[in-house]
């Protein structure tokens, strides 16, 4: 079924009660099924899952990805397959939409862990206390749902916004439950594909798993070095091969194979920009400079090696400088975005007589709302972290300017700028708390996670608006989702990846690039740059000239230029071998987006000329079954989603067994060989 919008003129020309009528008398569903007990459990345990994944893939790039569509789909196939066996019935659609927005709402819920909360471990040399997280996190994201709903009128009601994911989710859900099954179970098929693929690599690399398995057997020769990555280097020696740069071997400079499917995955997600332009800095920083100052003693060893840890002591700060001044000019250099956020807060007229009233969640939660659960997040970032009352106080009115930005951000691009705002709390924070280092972190942690929580909450109610859903189901939705995010996703961050080693952060395993963003920009803003090398302040000039050069001939080009200011600065905190996986995954599916892309310009050639041929005998259309590689690039989504998913879930599933059961099997299973070797070596 089509989906009715509104015309641009009627956005235009008509009041907002006029759209909200025209909107309950044509779109919505009345009573359709949507928050149940299905759709929320459904939802709280699709989004427990699929945080881990962003809890994974955060903590290596920095970046958090959408699981709204990924939820979709699973949730579609699954109710689908259970109602074929007499097991239930189909989910609705907009039991599917209340679902996915519990789903997505757990599934960023946790970027505090890998940004604020560590760069403030790093800083402060202190692990926030687990149930200490857990309730910061709860109560800012309750914060952000309560600034939301008194901007839904606006945004969504009366401007129309299109919100392009939040939009892209309405229709994926309206062609899986309006026009049939094939195409939801096609794409269902795919992502579960994906997901065994990447979790069976993950399994085969890890090293505990695969020496039980053969702890009674000899391991294949060369089976150790090829698939764990770090012991690459050795397999070269055996055969003679030292391969080296200015006499500093590539393993130590992280340039190195590496057999896992997840960053190719993301990759092919990220796209061809992000991907040249990652490989671009990649090789910038790892094959050329880094090699340059080792030999000239700028970087230092440690422990008699290099590797990641010591060389982004040198090149994170160009990184983050092209990253800051990029993200800042990309904001700024847009100032009708800015002032068009604040367009409209004076009208009242229209918001009168609201004929949604029973069904929008009561304008009176949020005015009672925000003050009270402000103060408690000023209360405890006050008894936690220090932060002084007036300016913890100061923190709310900058979350409602930059709510009001980080949406009309949202809405236009789909970007909700959070790095560049987290920033700026920072700037603003440096000059009022100088020295202050924890306040700085802290209540740029506020600003983020609270305007994040927002935006993300109003692109997740766009597809409930398109398809006829109840708003407050989705607020409560919202909420839900924080929950089920933070009861799995912390206890894992915190048990297992961690381990309550604050030395973990910043290593090649756990690089957390996000938060040594944040952890940087504090340090300049404390302690000035007098600390720094001359080499590295050079290099933060020459970053920051670099941001804004890319980001200004982006703009003048309009979009065509080839480069990612961020994904270019980013590359000097990420690993080499992260880099060039991801970059393949890029061009993997680029070259399939390519070819698909001509197919299809051939077979529409061929339909125009058996249309135009004079004697009906023209050239006909390739009659049978799509090419694969269109297929693979219609559904890049789906099968790159479930790659990560499978991948991420099965790595962190093997860091708990690794933490709680395979030690000790794999000790029995040593002791079981060497009783073997002993009754063997006995006389018969």
């Amino acid at each position: 079924m089509a989906i009715k919008q509104l015309t641009p003129e009627q956005i235009q020309t008509m009041s907002l009660e006029e759209k909200d009528t025209w909107w309950l008398k044509n779109v919505y569903r009345g009573d359709m099924p949507q928050l149940t007990w299905r759709s929320a459990v459904t939802g709280m345990l699709l989004g427990a899952f699929l945080s881990l994944t962003n809890l994974y893939i955060g903590a290596r790039t920095g970046w958090a990805l959408g699981v709204g569509i990924t939820s979709v789909i699973l949730a579609f196939a699954l109710f689908k397959v259970l109602s074929r066996l007499g097991l239930g019935r189909d989910m609705t659609v907009l039991e599917n939409n209340a679902m996915q927005s519990i789903a997505t709402s757990a599934g960023y819920m946790n970027m505090p862990l890998f940004t604020s909360l560590a760069a403030y471990s790093m800083v402060t040399s202190t692990i926030v206390p687990m149930g200490r997280a857990m309730v910061w996190l709860f109560v800012l994201a309750v914060l952000g749902v309560l600034f939301a709903f008194p901007m839904k009128k606006r945004f969504i009601n009366d401007e129309q916004l299109p919100f392009p994911e939040g939009m892209a989710a309405g229709v994926v859900m309206d062609a899986l439950h309006e026009s049939g099954e094939k195409e939801g179970l096609f794409k269902a098929k795919l992502l579960i594909g994906g997901g065994l693929l990447g979790s069976a690599v993950e399994l085969l690399r890890d090293e505990k798993v695969m020496r039980v398995l053969f702890a009674l057997k000899n391991i294949p020769l060369y089976y150790d070095e090829l698939l764990y990555n770090g012991r690459f280097a050795e397999l070269l020696k055996r055969w003679g091969l030292s391969p080296a740069l200015r006499g500093v071997p590539l393993n130590e400079l992280t340039i190195r194979f590496d057999t896992s499917l997840i960053f190719i995955a993301t990759g092919g997600l990220m796209g061809i920009r992000a991907g040249v332009s990652l490989l671009l800095g990649g090789v910038l920083n790892y094959w050329i400079l880094a090699p340059i100052l080792i030999e000239q003693g700028i970087i230092l060893p440690r422990n008699g090696h290099y590797g990641f840890g010591q060389i982004t002591i040198w090149s994170l700060w160009g990184g983050v400088a092209c990253m800051t001044t990029a993200s800042l000019y990309s904001f700024f250099s847009k100032p009708k975005v800015i002032l068009d956020a604040f367009r409209g807060l004076g009208k009242g007229k229209a918001a009168r007589t609201d004929v949604l009233a029973h069904i929008e969640l009561p304008m009176k939660v949020s005015l009672i709302g925000v003050p009270v659960v402000g103060l408690v997040v000023v209360a405890l970032g006050h008894v936690w972290f220090g932060i002084t009352w007036w300016l913890g106080l100061l923190a709310i009115p900058l979350v409602f300017v930059f709510s009001l930005i980080a949406v009309n951000s949202t809405a236009i691009t789909g970007i909700t700028p959070i790095g560049a705002l987290g920033k700026l709390t920072q700037l603003t924070y440096g000059f009022l708390a100088p020295k202050n280092i924890s306040t700085n972190l802290m209540t740029a942690g506020i600003t983020a996670e609270v305007t994040g929580n927002t935006a993300n909450l109003l692109m997740d109610i766009k597809p409930g608006y398109m398809l006829g859903g109840k708003p407050r189901h989705q607020a409560v939705g919202h909420v839900l989702g924080a929950v089920s995010g933070l009861v799995l996703s912390v206890p894992v961050w915190y048990l297992v990846l961690i381990q309550g080693d604050i030395g973990r952060y910043g290593t090649e395993r756990m690089p957390v690039p996000a938060a040594l963003t944040w952890k940087a920009v504090a340090e300049v803003l404390m302690k000035g740059l007098d600390f720094l090398h001359p080499t590295a302040k050079a290099a933060i000039l020459v970053g920051a000239i670099i941001g804004v050069l890319v980001e200004l001939t982006r703009q003048i080009t309009k979009d065509r230029f080839p480069l990612s200011a961020v994904a270019l600065g980013l590359a000097f905190i990420l690993s080499f071998t992260d880099i060039w996986t991801m970059f393949l995954g890029s061009f993997v599916f680029w070259l399939l987006q390519r070819r698909a892309a001509r197919w299809s310009a051939a077979r529409e050639r061929e339909e125009r000329l058996s249309q135009t041929s004079p004697t009906g005998l023209g050239a006909s259309p390739a009659e049978g079954k799509r090419p694969w590689y269109t297929l693979a690039a219609d559904n890049t989504e789906a099968i790159c989603a479930g790659v990560i998913a499978g991948g991420s879930l099965m790595g962190i599933g093997l860091s708990v067994l690794g933490v709680l059961v395979l030690p000790d099997v794999l000790e029995a299973a040593r002791f079981s060989k060497a009783v073997e070797l002993l009754l063997g070596g006995l006389p018969k």
